[in-house]
């Protein structure tokens, strides 16, 4: 079984990833942060980097996918390969961070790949407002995010919205403004209740 977190730059992806890998034991998979070759200079020059960290991840989480398909246990993936696709690389385009040559290029390879992907079991998707991001952000403190411009991830949390309310599959929807799931059992457990409710049929009194 594939679960998927979505989200805008600090929502709070990760930590959930870890709280419902925990729970569930599910079998985590991050996405490839730490060891990008692209990510400093990307922040550094947009423009520049844009097509070049696009494809990075495409290709790396094209390779997520194809592994979880053929896996027998529940993994929870941190990001996707939809959100590159559909609201990233839009974004930069949009922006006019990846011209029309690179964007066209890249979307078009990610359209080939799609005939290969299937939708995740399930995906939890963390919404939430840019003052709440901003601050979760400055948060953890990596210095590469703090070029990161408000118009960036307005963008960003225009085309998240854009793409949920069009999306075909299961669907939880988590208000990150108000349920602060980090350590907060209470909170915590209302999602993992509707998770229950949505892949087991479970609900609370039933448990």
């Amino acid at each position: 079984m594939h679960i998927a977190i979505a989200g805008n730059i600090g929502s709070g992806k990760t930590t959930l990833t870890k709280m419902l890998a925990k729970h569930y034991g599910w079998t985590p998979m991050f996405e490839p942060v730490e060891f990008n070759p692209y990510l400093e200079d990307y922040y550094a020059d947009m423009e520049r980097w844009s097509f070049n960290i696009q494809i990075y991840f495409l290709s790396k989480r094209f390779k997520d996918v194809v592994e979880i398909a053929k896996r027998e246990d529940t993994v929870i993936q941190d990001r996707t390969i939809f959100e590159d696709a559909r609201i990233f690389a839009p974004n930069l385009h949009d922006m006019g961070r990846m011209s029309d040559r690179d964007f066209n290029t890249y979307t078009d390879l990610f359209d080939h790949m799609m005939s290969l992907v299937q939708l995740p079991d399930l995906m939890i998707y963390i919404r939430s407002t840019i003052p709440n991001l901003v601050a979760q952000i400055a948060k953890r403190g990596r210095e590469y995010e703090k070029t990161m411009g408000i118009d960036f991830l307005l963008g960003l949390n225009r085309l998240y919205e854009d793409w949920i309310a069009q999306y075909p599959g299961r669907l939880i929807i988590i208000d990150g403004d108000n349920v602060k799931f980090e350590d907060n059992p209470e909170a915590f457990s209302t999602i993992t209740d509707e998770i229950d409710k949505v892949l087991f049929g479970l609900f609370p009194d039933e448990k």
